[in-house]
């Protein structure tokens, strides 16, 4: 073993020293990393998804899953098992270019990154070697020369990185071949494989017709004597969908287990209800409340706890809608909805936290899908009964739900043969299980005086004069088509315009119209009036998608295949906007620069356990003095967040909280209902608050805070960072002694 790593020794400082010279000494860097790989690599997957066929796809897909899996699992685990360190901390005179990492040195991580993608590609592009494998050796090699690896470390890499290719693709088609024929049989005759393809010969030959009732001839793929069992494609579809609901679902509960974000400020603020179970709340109805504590009972006080149940909820929807569409439309166009809606980013940021939205569509679309049953001819007064039950259910989620009735309304209006469900009990009971669901926030806002009405008058801004303005409209239109992705926007624009230029004849694009439209427009007429916050109308998003599905389903099937390409761009498009909206830092390693603050959508859930630490840091010098001290925040926001970051205040809710809010004569939100501070008399606080990014100018406590202490001292501000880069939240605290 001496002789071993003296050798390699050797070979190190050959390459690393005497065979170094000016055109490495700028080519080796660029070959380890530079900002033009990932863009490249994204613009490559790409192409291969759009002009591949089936193939590109596979390729994409394998690589998507074993290259980063990898990575992470394979190499990372050696690393840290192995912990050889690297040249540069055990030998002397090394010839560095490149940063210094932390992790071990054996194996190389670039080599077996780049062996395994080139093995991959390979196997579906058997002239991609030629660029490749030069490439993967550049790499490997200019890990040497950098001074980051031994050759040892290359060689393992690149054993490892192919290997773990090789086997991937094994398990992987050994899993397909046994799922294909057990779940999927007419696709698996098309594609027993999904690594053994034509030769090179063009994206065409690709192209596969997964609705054709039988295997093309030309393919010649399927083992001889296979018949089919007596499936179709439809059911092929649904069994897709089935499979995609629980990836996703899979995907989101990690994706929620990990550190990538924190709680928002609802989040964290609707965290403290549940501490506090009550039969409705100051700014909104119960159900959040109870769902956040039945989370973090299963789960602990962390963010998994507080989020657990939105991924399930949003299983739970794309069942449903899933199931509704095999019924009444096709299982393709459902699959294709799914993930449409997955490619949406306002609906896929539903999908992981944890607000009152994904309780609110949830109940939206059981009410809405129940609904459609209701106004069938041969509907039975139980169906009405379930209509009724989701409504009240959605309007213990969110008060958004009323506007549910306003689109049964339209739909009244629009579609005569649904008028004669007026003749019958049905929607009468309805509305009385709506009533009675409601029993328990009218009892609760009777015995404090109808505040919730009162907030939501104020936040309406009823009591001011309606002046029509166009200050809001550009601005709520704009985030919209993003945030609802701009192919499918655009999408649902035209079905809904084609809907009635085509005389409103189809009965279901009249329904799903009904069922979205009516919120969708309402917000859109008040945007003239006042900003209208984007997630505000979530529960329309899926009537309306499904509306703009049925439509450009038909169309696809009447012969438009642009229709097809069309899809691809907005899923694409989509799904890289998710991605990156998932995880904002990956901007980083693609351009090598962070987004701007005021561009990450991510800001506002970042660095609240930093917020914690620097109020716990002040409050322990307040400590010192000698006797107890409390947090006072200005913002109900800011106290969510610091009662679930500060591990002492999380633990103190058990018996005295160690947060509050500012005390109020008036209910502003809804610490003004739960015990305050006034009874620790004589006792030390610290006093927050935010102040505003952009104009961070301190300014004294308020009024009513310094009669309430002997004293009150500025500590100045204190700046939370964004990424080491800008300021991200300015803290003013003050320390105030002596509670009267």
């Amino acid at each position: 073993m001496q002789w071993f790593q003296n050798l390699d020794a050797e070979l190190f400082r050959l390459i690393n020293q005497t065979l170094i010279n000016p055109f490495f000494d700028w080519l080796m860097p660029f070959a380890s990393g530079n900002a033009f790989f990932h863009p490249a690599l994204i613009i490559l997957g790409i192409l291969l998804i759009w002009k591949g066929g089936i193939r590109g796809l596979m390729c994409v897909l394998m690589l998507a899953l074993i290259v980063p899996a990898g990575d992470g699992l394979v190499t990372g685990m050696i690393k840290h098992a192995i912990g050889r360190d690297r040249p540069f901390l055990a030998l002397q005179d090394v010839h560095l270019l490149v940063g210094k990492s932390g992790s071990g040195s054996m194996p190389s991580g670039h080599a077996a990154n780049w062996f395994a993608g080139t093995m991959v590609a390979f196997i579906y592009y058997r002239r991609s070697a030629w660029v490749m494998l030069p490439l993967a050796v550049l790499v490997s090699y200019s890990r040497i020369y950098n001074g980051v690896h031994y050759p040892s470390d290359v060689l393992a890499g690149a054993a490892l990185g192919a290997g773990y290719a090789v086997a991937s693709l094994w398990l992987f088609d050994s899993l397909w071949n046994w799922a294909g024929q057990k779940w999927f049989p007419l696709w698996w005759a098309r594609v027993p494989s999904i690594l053994t393809f034509k030769p090179d010969k063009g994206p065409a030959e690709e192209e596969i017709d997964f609705d054709s009732p039988q295997p093309p001839a030309t393919r010649g793929l399927a083992p001889a004597g296979f018949s089919a069992p007596h499936v179709t494609t439809d059911q092929h579809w649904l069994r897709l969908g089935y499979v995609s609901i629980g990836l996703l679902l899979l995907a989101r509960l990690i994706y929620i287990g990990t550190k990538l974000i924190q709680l928002s400020e609802d989040e964290a603020y609707q965290w403290l209800w549940s501490k506090h179970l009550a039969i409705s709340y100051y700014s909104k109805p119960p159900l959040i409340a109870y769902t956040q504590f039945l989370g973090t009972s299963l789960w602990g006080d962390t963010a998994f706890g507080v989020r657990f149940f939105s991924p399930i909820i949003t299983a739970i929807v794309s069942l449903f809608v899933l199931r509704f569409f095999a019924r009444e439309v096709n299982a393709r166009a459902g699959f294709f909805l799914l993930l449409i809606a997955t490619a949406a980013p306002l609906a896929s940021v539903g999908a992981v936290l944890m607000t009152v939205d994904p309780l609110s569509v949830l109940f939206w679309a059981a009410a809405m899908l129940a609904g459609w049953r209701a106004v069938q001819p041969d509907a039975k007064t139980s169906d009405w009964l379930w209509v009724g039950l989701w409504m009240g259910l959605g309007f213990l989620s969110k008060y958004t739900a009323l506007f549910q009735l306003l689109c049964w309304a339209v739909l009244f209006g629009l579609w005569t043969p649904a008028r004669k469900q007026l003749k019958r009990p049905g929607p009468y009971l309805a509305l009385m299980i709506n009533l009675l669901c409601a029993v328990p926030v009218l009892i609760w806002n009777s015995q404090h005086g109808w505040i919730t009405v009162t907030h939501l008058g104020e936040n309406a801004g009823i009591q001011s004069a309606w002046q029509p303005t166009l200050k809001y409209f550009g601005e709520f239109v704009g985030s919209e088509w993003g945030l609802l992705n701009p192919v499918f926007f655009v999408a649902t624009v035209w079905a809904a315009i084609a809907l009635w230029k085509r005389g409103r004849r189809s009965p279901q694009l009249i329904y799903f119209f009904s069922m979205g439209a009516p919120l969708f427009l309402a917000y859109l007429l008040y945007s003239f009036h006042s900003r209208i916050l984007p997630n505000w109308i979530a529960p329309s998003v899926l009537p309306l998608f499904c509306m703009m599905v049925i439509y450009w389903d038909t169309r696809w099937r009447l012969g438009i295949r642009w229709i097809k390409h069309w899809l691809k761009t907005g899923l694409i498009l989509g799904m890289v906007m998710v991605v990156i909206g998932h995880d904002t830092n990956l901007v980083k390693k693609i351009c090598g620069y962070y987004v701007p603050l005021k561009l990450d959508p991510l800001h506002r859930v970042r660095e609240w356990d930093k917020v914690a630490l620097a109020v716990d840091t002040a409050r322990q010098g307040l400590l010192a003095e000698g006797k107890p001290t409390f947090i006072i925040t200005e913002h109900y926001g800011m106290a969510g967040e610091v009662s679930f970051y500060l591990p002492e205040a999380r633990e103190s809710l058990k018996t005295t909280p160690l947060v509050y809010y500012q005390t109020s004569p008036i209910p502003r939100n809804q610490f003004y209902f739960w015990p305050g501070y006034t009874e620790r008399k004589g006792e030390n606080a610290i006093y927050v608050r935010e102040l505003d990014r952009d104009h961070p100018n301190p300014c004294p406590a308020p009024e009513n805070l310094q009669k309430e202490f002997d004293s009150i001292t500025d500590l100045g501000v204190t700046n939370v960072m964004y990424h080491d880069q800008s300021v991200l939240r300015p803290l003013q605290l003050f320390a105030c002694r002596g509670l009267h």
